[in-house]
């Protein structure tokens, strides 16, 4: 009776399946609108703004609404506070995630071609390294952000934490924050690469035969 340890090695060998294949080459068409698509929203609403301020995130930018008018509305009164200046150069890694993203799709497509157990493995963690963090690097900006406030400000306000996703009431305004279908395809993804690194590894992990 093979053990647990044989079952996983010959996993590790054995080529990716025909239809683990298609997934991963269909999912990479599932996560290419996210390069152009918006991957998260954060709007904030007050007495004064009815309508809201909204800024777009993308892979590559930040836009906001109102034909990009709403980001420098939100600097202006981010300054009253003191907090930084929203601009593309405060955001670096706005200039390398796309190509981190590119590069994942391309050891994707491997996998999908001439991939193993092993470039399954590999595609899942890096994928979950980079996804984990690139938000890690959006909640850390969001925390410096709120935290770190100029103390000659005209208000004075406690530094506070930015809402991540949800709604959170700072001063007269609601914040809210939640990711958009940008995300979603980059979710999909994801839990695509995991499903099927799990469905190949089947063999080892229930003693049933992958596909």
């Amino acid at each position: 009776m093979s053990t647990f340890t044989d079952r996983f090695e010959e996993c590790l060998d054995r080529p990716v399946g025909g239809w683990s294949r298609v997934f991963l080459v269909l999912f990479i068409f599932v996560f290419l609108p996210a390069f152009v698509a918006p991957l998260w929203r954060i709007t904030m609403f007050a007495p004064q703004y009815p309508k809201g301020l909204t800024m777009d995130i993308y892979l590559n930018r930040l836009e906001g609404g109102n034909e990009g008018r709403d980001i420098a509305e939100i600097n202006q009164l981010n300054h009253y506070i003191g907090m930084k200046t929203i601009q593309r150069e405060e955001v670096p890694e706005l200039d390398w995630i796309p190509f981190v993203f590119g590069v994942l799709l391309l050891i994707q497509l491997r996998a999908a071609t001439i991939g193993n157990g092993r470039s399954l493995i590999d595609v899942a963690v890096l994928n979950s390294f980079a996804y984990l963090f690139v938000l890690g690097r959006f909640v850390y900006k969001l925390y410096v952000f709120g935290h770190y406030l100029d103390p000659a400000a005209p208000v004075t306000i406690d530094p506070f934490m930015p809402v991540v996703v949800g709604a959170k009431q700072v001063a007269n305004f609601k914040t809210y924050s939640f990711p958009l279908w940008g995300s979603a395809c980059v979710a999909a993804n994801a839990l695509c690469v995991i499903f099927i690194m799990l469905w190949h590894f089947r063999p080892a992990l229930f003693g049933r035969r992958g596909s």
